[in-house]
């Protein structure tokens, strides 16, 4: 229940933010000591930290030996980029949309490569769309985590093992923290800042044969621009698979993203990554279930993020303002939050329903959300407070 007495213990790291997510637990800057800095990303050392990114990716993410992995520009959002303009265009598509980036997917596909055989499968915030509509002869686009809306897809049962067209997933805030089955997919992307705590602007694009045939054999009837490029004389380009980037990254970041890497492995790998994150949204789950003024925006229990933890607020006082007074409170509940510096970046993301958004991935200790928790009744004490005395 919400109290007006502040509760007297403090998240040791404050830091839920989704997207770049908080640091492993005990990481410092010694850990990027070994950064081969002022060096050229082509030499020796450099680009074997680079191969080393992709091969400890794939070992820990359990990916088929045949698929392709490599590291490409601009976060998740370039990777997701480069496989639509590369690859989209052959057949007829499919876009799953169900929050904000999914809605982003469905507007490139639309308006601006102009596909003539795309349509936009939607469901509102809190949903997953008709999943049972979707063609196996045309192409799929769909994110496997909402993570604005904290909706994520329960399996992959729904797409066909025989299916004609390629499943292109953008799996960012799903990466290391719930299981993709490979079997069931063509493409999938996710970025170093979400799971793993890494830095951003470097993203994953994993392709499977299927993809790699669809690259050698079809040609975009639009230009591409340099970035994304990944064939060469009409064959797939293997260096950027191997360490060779197509624009410089960050050696900084990389030495980042081994680290991370290297905690994953040494507390149990994928197991152990997916166990984290399930544990602090079962913690999450109980404090629901026993709070009258807040809930869960995924609707059906199966479909809850265990990352991109979303709540709104049920209290009736509250679902009776209209929509600005709404957004307000919802603020003012995370401008509390973080001004007792107890939950830093908590607010909802600025195009889903007014709430709160609490990242629970592997990063994140499920003693720090424990003591989170009476907080959020706390700050919601005093916005409600506040919202009475501006009544009387």
């Amino acid at each position: 229940m919400a109290s007006a007495t502040k509760p007297g213990l403090r998240p040791q790291n404050p830091r839920f933010s989704s997207g770049p997510c908080a640091k492993r637990p005990g990481w410092s800057l010694e850990a990027l000591s070994g950064a081969y800095l002022g060096r050229s990303h082509r030499a020796a050392g450099p680009k074997s930290r680079l191969a080393e990114v992709i091969t400890r990716s794939k070992a820990v993410l359990g990916m088929p030996a045949d698929w392709r992995l490599g590291i490409v520009p601009a976060s998740d959002t370039g990777a997701v980029e480069m496989a639509l303009w590369s690859l989209l265009g052959a057949r007829g598509v499919d876009v799953l949309a169900w929050e904000s980036f999914s809605k982003d997917w469905g507007t490139d596909v639309i308006e601006q490569l102009k596909l003539p055989e795309a349509r936009v499968i939607a469901a509102p915030y809190g949903q997953l769309p008709d999943l049972a509509s979707v063609d196996a002869t045309r192409d799929l686009v769909f994110v496997w985590n909402g993570t604005t809306s904290g909706v994520r897809l329960a399996d992959a049962e729904w797409i066909a093992p025989d299916r004609q067209g390629l499943a292109i997933c953008d799996a960012t805030s799903a990466a290391f923290a719930m299981d993709l089955p490979w079997d069931r997919l063509d493409v999938v992307t996710w970025s170093w800042q979400k799971v793993l705590g890494g830095e951003a602007a470097h993203g994953m694009l994993a392709l499977s044969p299927r993809a790699v045939e669809r690259l050698e054999s079809y040609k975009p009837a639009w230009p591409l621009p340099k970035i994304f490029r990944m064939t060469k004389d009409g064959k797939l380009n293997e260096g950027i698979f191997k360490g060779e980037t197509i624009n410089t990254p960050s050696m900084l970041c990389v030495e980042d993203a081994l680290d991370g890497l290297r905690w994953a492995e040494s507390i149990g790998g994928l197991p152990a990554l997916i166990a984290r994150s399930e544990a602090n949204l079962a913690a999450i789950a109980a404090w629901v279930e026993r709070t009258p003024w807040v809930d869960f925006l995924a609707e059906v229990p199966a479909t809850r993020s265990c990352t991109s933890i979303c709540l709104k607020i049920v209290a009736p006082w509250f679902t009776a303002l209209d929509a600005d007074a709404q957004a307000r409170a919802a603020k003012s509940l995370a401008s509390l939050l973080e001004k007792e510096g107890v939950a830093l970046d908590a607010a909802n993301y600025r195009d889903a329903p007014p709430g709160l958004r609490i990242w629970g991935g592997a990063t994140v200790e499920t003693a720090d959300i424990e003591a989170l928790l009476p907080w959020l009744d706390w700050a919601f004490a005093q916005v409600e407070a506040d919202r009475q005395k501006v009544a009387a």
